[in-house]
C-alpha cells in the first residue's frame, strides 16, 4: 500500500479511501485478509488509533468483518456494494459538475464520447 497523505482530509479518511480503492480496484479480494492494524500503524508512523478507526468505518458499512484473534477481512460482494455506492455518488454528485464545465467551455459532449472512445481502443 502506497499512500501519500495530504492536509486537505483526516489520515482515518485517506487510509480508508485507500483500501476502498484497492477493493474496487480488485487488489483487495473477498476473504482476503487487510493488513493488521499494528503494520499500518508502524509502517506509516500513525497512531493505531487512526488506523483502527479507518478499519472501523469498513466495518460499520458491512465491506469488512473483523474476526477474532485473526483481524479483519474483506466481506463477500464488497466490491458490488462499494461500485453501485460509487456510481449513484458519481451520477449525483460528480456528473452534473462535468456537464456544467462542459457546457460552459462550449464543447460537444457527443464528440468528446466519440473521442473518448477512440482514445479507449488504442
Amino acid at each position: 500500500m502506497n499512500i501519500a497523505w495530504n492536509d486537505s482530509a483526516p489520515i482515518y479518511r485517506q487510509l480508508k479511501d485507500k483500501v476502498v480503492a484497492m477493493m474496487l480496484d480488485g487488489v483487495l479480494q473477498p476473504g482476503e485478509a487487510l493488513p493488521s492494524v499494528r503494520q499500518i500503524a508502524a509502517e506509516y508512523q500513525l497512531n493505531p488509533i487512526t488506523v483502527s478507526r479507518a478499519y472501523q468505518e469498513l466495518a460499520d458499512e458491512e465491506l469488512v468483518e473483523k474476526r477474532r484473534g485473526l483481524g479483519m477481512y474483506v466481506t463477500e460482494g464488497a466490491r458490488e456494494k462499494l461500485l453501485a455506492t460509487e456510481r449513484e455518488r458519481f451520477l449525483k454528485e460528480e456528473w452534473p459538475l462535468v456537464v456544467e464545465r462542459i457546457n460552459r467551455l462550449g464543447l460537444n459532449i457527443e464528440k468528446l464520447m466519440r473521442d473518448a472512445d477512440k482514445e479507449g481502443s488504442r
